[in-house]
């Protein structure tokens, strides 16, 4: 049976933020959802992505980010998006049981929650959907600095015709970030997962991604549980 969900509405510094909580029995960890610059949390892409990661024991609260909330096009400034991103992980651990909380999204998302935790927002972990390295054509324009200093369990997806990631700098910055990172290419995709050649509605590409994140994050907490931390 589907986990139901749940929508919520969360303050962020006076302004309130739409989100959509789903929760299957016994969880293994929670994993927060941020959309990409060009679309909100009901795209099909994450609806089906969260959606799965339900099925497989894995709670998620996806959101929007201020500016989608207004309905401007222009993405908020990082000082706003870590605001949001801090404002939703607290009403996720609210919601928790004690599980591990952890924070991803796609592209835009993703590179927010991680400017996040790099200034200090607590996640057990951090899941990117297609990590933005680097505008499409400028490769010299590397959008990495703040990753060097993350220590906590990090997984890329990413798709290998990606434009916003050249796949050789792309590994080049996981090595440089260590073992805490680990880079699984979807051959053939692009920046939205998207296969040349193959037709898949964007619920089911969002959803093919799934079983990958669940399997990372459920070997990392079982990781957790084995060194005891809490």
């Amino acid at each position: 049976m589907p986990a139901a969900e749940l929508p919520l509405s969360i303050d962020v510094g006076g302004s309130m933020v739409s989100g959509v909580y789903a929760r299957p029995a016994s969880p293994v960890a929670t994993l927060v959802v941020a959309h990409g610059a060009g679309a909100g949390m009901e795209h099909p892409f994450l609806r089906g992505f969260t959606a799965a990661l339900n099925g497989d024991g894995v709670a998620t609260l996806r959101f929007n980010f201020p500016y989608r909330e207004a309905g401007r096009k222009f993405p908020d400034r990082p000082p706003a998006a870590i605001a949001a991103w801090r404002a939703v992980m607290e009403a996720a651990a609210a919601r928790s049981d004690g599980e591990p909380l952890w924070a991803g999204g796609k592209s835009f998302g993703g590179r927010m929650a991680s400017m996040a935790v790099a200034e200090g927002m607590p996640a057990a972990g951090l899941v990117y959907l297609g990590y933005p390295l680097h505008p499409p054509g400028k490769p010299e324009k590397l959008r990495d600095e703040h990753l060097y200093g993350l220590s906590l369990p990090m997984l890329f997806l990413q798709g290998s015709r990606d434009t916003f990631a050249t796949p050789a700098l792309l590994e080049s910055v996981v090595a440089r970030i260590g073992p805490a990172a680990t880079l699984q290419w979807c051959e053939g995709g692009d920046h939205s997962f998207a296969v040349a050649g193959t037709k898949r509605a964007p619920e089911e590409v969002g959803a093919s991604l799934a079983p990958a994140v669940a399997e990372f994050i459920r070997r990392h907490s079982e990781d957790r549980s084995d060194e005891g931390t809490p």
